[in-house]
């Protein structure tokens, strides 16, 4: 039998968790990344359905007034920062974040409006000496990443027998009372 989407997700996050960790190693001078910090999330971002499935599961494994604490704060959101955070700056749903915010601090090759390929990273991370002068081995390529998201996507639509591709607001996901959780199909 093979991996469910879930599965697949959860393998795809370990190993960008494991990247992030080898990049820390090294640069960790570099990087203002730690608990707490939370410049890079913003309010209005958005997951796969696959990341919204794990991070349904994640939601409805909180306890219940930390629950009922997140839908209050999705019926006001805050500004300037993302839902899943609580007062204090933590996410919530940490162990099941999606990829963007597992993938925020280390640099990140992607493409400008040209097509052209451009490195960067969290405006408080590599100030000194920029992350383009990183080595290669050290940059996460955004390209690649997200293409191996959309194919665990389209195997997730496939096992819930939904149309393909697609995105959901966190805050969609906050304002949900009870979510429903879609797993694969058995056997």
């Amino acid at each position: 039998m093979s991996a469910s989407s879930l599965d697949r997700l959860r393998q795809l996050a370990a190993r960008v968790d494991a990247f992030f960790a080898a990049v820390h190693s090294r640069h960790g001078a570099s990087m203002q990344c730690s608990s707490g910090c939370h410049d890079c999330c913003l309010p209005g971002l958005s997951c796969t359905p696959v990341e919204a499935a794990a991070l349904r599961l994640a939601l409805r494994s909180l306890p219940a007034e930390a629950r009922e604490a997140l839908r209050l704060r999705a019926l006001a959101p805050p500004s300037d920062r993302c839902i899943l955070l609580d007062l204090q700056g933590r996410c919530v749903a940490y162990e099941a974040r999606p990829l963007i915010c597992r993938s925020h601090g280390v640099p990140v090759r992607v493409r400008d409006r040209r097509g052209l390929p451009l490195v960067d990273a969290c405006i408080r991370n590599f100030s000194t000496e920029g992350p383009g002068a990183l080595p290669a081995s050290d940059v996460l390529d955004q390209q690649t990443l997200s293409t191996v998201l959309l194919a665990i996507d389209a195997l997730h639509a496939q096992e819930q027998g939904l149309a393909p591709g697609g995105r959901v607001e966190l805050l969609a996901l906050a304002l949900e009372e009870d979510p429903p959780v879609l797993e694969p199909a058995g056997p």
